[in-house]
């Protein structure tokens, strides 16, 4: 059988800390706090926070701007089609475009219609074939731009089939695939974001949880004079979730401050490190936006808010347990 007297402190020990601890409250009745507001813990529990939240920021500010490269690259592909002609034997490519691009305009929904000439169509395939090449001698298409109406497109399936049956050589391409590929692709940064936020929240919730125990053990004579003088856990669960509240904002504050200056200073230098690559043309720069930046604000405050509930749950499951 276990010892009770080993388990609580002693009546005597009991009324010293008591009468310690209202005289403290006599002296500072709005200034003293049951958890110290400095200390090393502390000081430790707001780092590993910063970090994570720092952590967080980078993987929502990643996702959010290929989102938005993706919704621009799909609205740009929705906007427009293509239509290729391919040199056959026996028949006149230009007179095929021509005819391509007459089928084309009197299409409702079309907007504009511009048939690449053979400059143009050289210059695609420079990055395969060099420059100075003559092209006569090979079999190159000529592409068709199309630009449709956004939301009301023409009746590709019609198109398609008038310009097979017309231009034995024309094929007609709405870019559905290359849109569903983005699509999905950003849906699996999405998911891939998801799970890494799962896991910064979940490392966060464990460093909470361990601070928010060490914090009991060491004021536990304070907490069990305070139950002797009739607190209620409520009151105890409150005083260690605001001390917490107050460590998680400062801890959200300055990793998420540091991630949104960094997106900033990488907005203002992304015209120059990616303008004109590969990788400029398709992400468009690093800037979030001013939704973006709504979005890592609302995530530091997430973040205050988890610490601050998982310290009072985890000091209201030990009040119920040495109750």
């Amino acid at each position: 059988m276990t010892d009770r007297n080993a388990e609580s402190p002693r009546p005597s020990v009991r009324l010293a800390s008591l009468a310690g601890l209202m005289a403290l409250l006599r002296r500072h009745p709005r200034e003293t706090p049951i958890v110290p507001r400095a200390s090393i813990a502390g000081s430790a529990l707001i780092a590993v926070v910063a970090i994570m939240t720092f952590l967080a920021s980078l993987t929502t500010g990643a996702v959010v701007v290929v989102l938005g490269a993706a919704a621009e690259w799909q609205s740009d592909v929705a906007r427009e089609v293509t239509v290729q002609v391919r040199p056959m034997a026996g028949r006149d490519i230009e007179a095929d475009v021509l005819r391509a691009v007459d089928i084309t305009r009197s299409a409702a929904g079309v907007t504009a219609v511009r048939a690449q000439d053979k400059a143009e169509s050289a210059r695609l395939l420079e990055p395969w074939l060099g420059s100075g090449l003559s092209l006569d001698s090979l079999p190159v298409p000529r592409l068709i731009v199309v630009q449709v109406t956004p939301g009301r497109p023409p009746d590709f399936a019609a198109l398609k089939a008038r310009l097979a049956a017309e231009i034995p050589s024309a094929s007609f391409d709405d870019h559905r695939g290359f849109s569903r590929r983005l699509r999905a692709m950003a849906d699996t940064m999405v998911a891939c974001g998801l799970a890494i936020l799962a896991l910064v929240m979940a490392a966060t919730v464990l460093s909470v949880a361990f601070a928010t125990r060490g914090a009991m053990a060491t004021n536990r004579p304070t907490v069990e004079v305070l139950h002797f003088i009739g607190a209620k856990d409520a009151y105890v669960a409150g005083q260690f979730m605001r001390h917490f509240l107050l460590l998680g904002l400062q801890g959200g504050g300055i990793g998420g401050g540091a991630a949104v200056l960094l997106f900033l200073l990488l907005g203002l230098i992304s015209g120059r490190l990616v303008g004109g690559s590969d990788a400029g043309a398709l992400f468009g720069g690093a800037s979030l936006g001013f939704g973006g930046y709504l979005v890592l604000l609302a995530q530091v405050a997430l973040v205050a808010v988890v610490t601050a509930l998982t310290s009072r749950r985890i000091v209201r499951t030990t009040l119920k347990a040495v109750s």
